[in-house]
């Protein structure tokens, strides 16, 4: 199944897995550098302060682009502004509007 997306959606898309690409081999250097620090290996403070703050922006890159990328799908799939109609709540509104209607009569 292929799915077409707008140009700057698909654009999003791509740069989504670019950045969750980029999170996982940080942090698999936070775990290494977290490791030779284990074994005694100082040498790796820096590495480790480097990779921790590289971890931070790449998480904020991945939210950020998350969040673009659900509100272009929302967009494209026509919930803009709120979300899905509440049924229950315009049932009830129906009903009490006909019951109105029945308790004012024909008159």
């Amino acid at each position: 199944m292929k799915m077409d997306f707008p140009f700057e959606e698909a654009s999003q898309v791509d740069l989504l897995a670019e950045t969750e690409e980029l999170y996982r081999e940080v942090a698999g250097e936070l775990a290494l550098a977290r490791r030779k620090l284990g074994e005694g290996d100082l040498g790796e403070v820096g590495n480790a302060v480097k990779a921790v703050k590289d971890l931070r922006a790449a998480l904020q890159m991945v939210m950020d682009e998350r969040t673009r990328v659900e509100k272009l799908r929302k967009q494209v799939g026509g919930i803009v502004g709120g979300g899905a109609l509440d049924l229950g709540a315009a049932r009830d509104e129906i009903g009490r509007r006909l019951a109105r209607l029945r308790d004012a009569g024909a008159g």
